[in-house]
């Protein structure tokens, strides 16, 4: 077919019909930006409106007071995000903003010789049979398959807004595979661990908190993972925030629950760099034990590593893990903990070559390992036994 004449304008201005419908196409797909735009602005606010409704309602559960509307303003659209409050009401203390913080690297590693590859390849296909999962409670399965938390999960059954098999559930009810629940007329189709769970190693730094949600905006430990698809990464125990080393994260709930349980005394295991010099007489007393604000502490072992000048370290190992213990411990003798580094919990050391900020996962057949020692089981295996049931 034969191309469409020029006219004189477009001989005279270089203009081709072409230039005229990639001009056309521009301006379509300038349009649908526009939208998208548009539509994502929409989303924001709406976002903006449930987060500042959620927050008023926290606010009236706290007080018990129901919410004033006409002291606070509910946010519109296009508008800014501060509230109106009236001078007899104190404002609620703003949020600070989420700083944006770089994904943590994954450490590379050589492939595993043939044997282990292959049983990687066994572990990853492997699932287990339904009618060999124990029943659980029902506000446990509730909270592992992302319905809200378990102590949200106790107030529903307790609010009667749970069912299971059609009559209502009580605190403490059993349910299995085969089980049919309900929580406030929506069916829910309940998560099993037929298969097993991801384990990450991470080197935390100093700075980051082992938290979800921060009212100061700091990074936190979560920030910095990768996605975990159709599941929840969870913390075995926490690091404060100027403390640094191993974080164990998984995505078992009962894989925390041994490991981080008290009655398990699972060992933790820190290099700590004392500004001073411990004697033998206070070695002694750490390990006898000594009276803290919130009970008896002690240190399992304790031997110094070295170091130069006024700081040295010291390698302690505890099997407990109270809020801030081993600088309690060594703030007891009169010394200060100038770093806190851990270095092994349980049977999981620190990789000698994981970086900071940098995180391993461990392959299949390592996760089969710790699910062992752990007495939790893996698919396959003859007895599948849950220790937080």
């Amino acid at each position: 077919m034969a191309k469409p004449a020029l006219t004189k304008r477009q001989m005279r201005d270089g203009v081709s019909t072409t230039s005229k419908r990639s001009n056309n196409n521009s301006n379509s797909k300038a349009a649908v930006k526009a939208g998208y735009v548009k539509a994502a602005k929409a989303e924001r606010e709406r976002l903006q409106v449930e987060r500042y409704e959620r927050a008023q309602r926290q606010d009236q559960k706290q007080t018990g007071k129901p919410a004033n509307h006409k002291a606070e303003a509910r946010p519109q659209s296009g508008n800014a995000t501060t509230t109106h409050v009236t001078r007899s009401e104190t404002p609620r203390p703003m949020r600070n903003p989420k700083v944006r913080v770089e994904r943590a690297k994954k450490l590379a590693v050589r492939q595993p010789n043939q044997e282990i590859q292959e049983k990687v390849r066994f572990f990853r296909e492997k699932r287990l049979d339904f009618e060999k999962i124990e029943p659980v409670r029902i506000q446990k399965a509730l909270s592992a398959s992302g319905v809200g938390s378990r102590r949200e999960m106790e107030q529903w059954i307790l609010q009667g807004s749970v069912k299971i098999n059609g009559k209502v559930a009580q605190v403490g009810d059993k349910v299995g595979p085969q089980d049919h629940v309900e929580v406030r007329g929506n069916n829910i189709k309940l998560k099993w661990p037929d298969r097993l769970p991801r384990i990450l190693l991470y080197y935390k730094q100093e700075g980051e908190i082992v938290s979800r949600d921060d009212p100061q905006g700091r990074v936190t430990v979560f920030d910095r993972l990768p996605q975990a698809a159709s599941s929840r990464w969870v913390a075995i125990g926490r690091l404060d925030v100027n403390t640094s080393g191993l974080l164990i994260i998984t995505t078992s709930g009962a894989l925390v629950n041994r490991f981080a349980h008290p009655s398990f005394e699972v060992e933790r295991e820190y290099s700590v760099r004392v500004l001073g010099e411990v004697t033998t007489e206070q070695m002694q007393e750490l390990t006898e034990g000594v009276e803290l604000e919130d009970g008896f502490a002690k240190v399992e072992r304790i031997f110094q590593q070295g170091g130069e000048g006024a700081n040295k370290w010291y390698n302690v190992v505890l099997k407990e893990g109270r809020n801030r213990e081993v600088r309690r411990l060594f703030e007891h003798l009169g010394l200060t903990v100038s770093r806190l580094v851990r270095v092994r919990f349980g049977p999981i050391g620190l990789p000698a070559r994981l970086k900071r900020g940098s995180f391993y996962e461990l392959n299949e057949f390592e996760v089969a390992n710790i699910m062992r020692w752990s007495g939790l089981g893996v698919p396959g295996d003859k007895q599948t036994r849950d220790t937080t049931k």
